[in-house]
């Protein structure tokens, strides 16, 4: 298990605990103190996690043992057929997507992509998809609308790739297409935001009827490093950029940005794998049974008035 620096002290008496373990040889002499130490830990994560700063939950956001989206639909759906390519330029390995069964229902579902190690990170373009990528999804969303499939989309990205490669083959395009289409899609869509949800990256395939974030997740149009980059000139003021940003689960909804909280396990989705999918699993047939009730014109109808609707603004009176 990787730590990260706030979890420190949990790390160091979890490391007691198992050297007491194995010290332990059968015998129950070291129980008591075991049992002592680890009442402790269990305490002392709690403590921790539930007071966490926006910029903690950023680093969970990026925890590299946090599951990507394989993982839930391995853990959530049965029968999946990865589908490939945009039909223009290539296969985006960042973007992936396809068919499959959820309880018995099907279900076009489409995500980001991170990878595990080095070789795995730079094949998935560290979940930055291009505008094939973005164009890989479109053509899966309007293959779900043409069978009437309900949509599901898993946001994980640091943003769209920048790549000069990406701006020439119309990155800003492709991400405006999908929200056109998003918009007026037949079937419903459901998002769900699993990891870091940054900028048009995330909103090219984020425009759900409903939208929610797992607990320790972010949503911004910016990353913290880059609007202190922007403001101060330097990375170092992260953390402030965070807390500014208002980007957690709690922020946007209290800012009705999203419909809800997923909850995740206490220390983070990464800590048990099948609690975390069984939590996005539930949410995402509770909206699903709910949405799949309206008529088509209404379901179109209450996805742009909730996106019409975000956001405060007053008219200026006249002088």
């Amino acid at each position: 298990m990787q730590y990260l620096d706030f979890e420190q002290p949990i790390a160091d008496l979890e490391k007691k605990i198992d050297e007491l373990n194995e010290l332990s040889v059968g015998d129950d002499v070291l129980k008591p103190e075991i049992d002592r130490l680890r009442k402790k830990a269990d305490q002392l994560r709690e403590s921790i996690f539930t007071n966490l700063t926006r910029w903690q939950r950023v680093q969970l956001a990026r925890h590299p043992e946090r599951p990507y989206t394989f993982d839930y639909i391995e853990l959530m759906t049965e029968d999946f057929i990865e589908l490939y390519g945009d039909r223009f330029h290539a296969d985006d390995k960042a973007m992936v997507g396809g068919l499959a069964t959820m309880d018995g229902e099907t279900v076009m579902i489409i995500g980001h992509q991170k990878g595990r190690d080095t070789k795995s990170r730079q094949f998935r373009n560290f979940g930055m998809a291009n505008p094939e990528g973005y164009r890989k999804a479109y053509r899966l969303m309007k293959m779900a609308e043409k069978f009437g499939i309900p949509v599901i989309t898993l946001l994980d990205t640091p943003g769209a790739f920048p790549g000069l490669e990406a701006e020439e083959r119309g990155q800003a395009e492709a991400i405006a297409r999908n929200l056109k289409l998003m918009a007026v899609l037949e079937v419903p869509i459901v998002t769900v935001v699993i990891g870091e949800g940054a900028s048009g990256g995330a909103i090219g395939i984020g425009m759900g009827n409903e939208v929610f974030m797992m607990e320790n997740t972010w949503y911004s149009v910016i990353a913290p490093e880059s609007c202190s980059s922007i403001l101060w000139k330097t990375w170092e003021y992260k953390e402030q950029a965070a807390s500014a940003l208002k980007l957690t689960a709690k922020d946007l909804l209290e800012l009705k940005v999203i419909d809800g909280i997923i909850p995740e396990p206490l220390g983070g989705a990464h800590r048990d794998y099948k609690a975390s999918a069984g939590e996005v699993k539930k949410q995402i047939q509770k909206s699903l049974k709910k949405l799949k009730k309206l008529k088509t014109d209404k379901l179109i109808e209450q996805r742009i008035d909730k996106y019409s609707s975000m956001g405060e603004w007053q008219e200026a009176g006249k002088k």
